[in-house]
């Protein structure tokens, strides 16, 4: 009889790490290994790894300097594997991906499924997965914020909706572990957009509160971005309205509601 064969599995451990600005570097750490995503810098990530776990994967969302700016580094201070987007351009990368393929880490007893998501970049690709038996996570990069999305550099609005689209089909109760802390400023456009959304309300109230403890905002969950998210929400009648009035316009398509709303936001202060 193996004795390990009743030791329960150890969890995974969530990490979002401020980084630059306001970066998170995401980490996950599990059976002593350690992934991180879209480091930034690498000393945020190289002072959690002293007397630490030993890193084992860096998985890259998309090409922008504050998302890979510490990928280097990293990979030559520890060996870690890089995944990343396949069709975009960054300084290290050892597994290329794209939509279909998987991150298998056996050491860590993960796997993620990779999801092209473009949008904010051309070949912006998300991870999701399960860090531990019924505990969904999804690294979203800039495409999903908490209460927003990424603006659109490289993409068009069909695409990023598609993309958002995309990542609405995941599993409600899946975490959202976006890369940068924007809750608060896009919680007060979305209460310009749906002033009435009593959840959106309470999110508000929440949200305050973490900042004011200086405290992350993030993870949030995918059924509360369903609830608050404007981006999430083009196909409500109120939604809708709010960004052709925004427009002075009559808006026809879901695409032409979420161009509208990204606009908005681009101009939003």
């Amino acid at each position: 009889m193996n004795p390990s064969a009743h030791i329960p599995a150890e969890p995974a451990v969530l990490t979002p790490i401020p980084a630059l600005s306001d970066n998170y570097i995401w980490m996950v750490q599990k059976n002593g290994r350690a992934l991180v995503v879209d480091p930034g810098e690498p000393g945020p990530v190289e002072a959690l790894l002293r007397d630490g776990p030993i890193l084992e994967a860096i998985l890259i969302t998309h090409h922008h300097g504050d998302h890979v700016g510490g990928v280097r580094a990293l990979q030559q201070r520890t060996g870690a594997r890089v995944y990343g987007p396949r069709h975009e351009n960054i300084p290290v990368c050892d597994v290329p991906l794209a939509e279909g393929d998987t991150v298998d880490l056996p050491g860590m007893g993960l796997r993620f499924q990779v999801l092209d998501v473009p949008g904010h970049t051309a070949g912006h690709i998300a991870y999701a997965g399960l860090l531990d038996p019924g505990r969904p996570a999804v690294f979203c990069g800039d495409t999903l914020f908490a209460a927003g999305c990424g603006r659109l550099f490289e993409g068009t609005p069909a695409q990023m909706l598609a993309s958002l689209d995309k990542l609405a089909g995941l599993p409600p109760d899946t975490l959202v572990c976006c890369a940068h802390e924007y809750t608060a400023s896009n919680i007060r456009w979305a209460l310009a957009v749906e002033p009435g959304n009593a959840a959106l309300r309470q999110r508000a109230q929440d949200v305050a509160r973490l900042r004011a403890d200086d405290l992350p905002t993030v993870p949030s969950t995918l059924g509360l971005e369903l609830a608050t998210n404007p981006f999430l929400r083009t196909g409500r009648a109120d939604v809708r309205e709010a960004a052709a009035r925004h427009a002075q316009a009559s808006l026809d398509t879901p695409q032409a509601v979420f161009a509208s709303l990204r606009e908005w936001k681009n101009d939003f202060r």
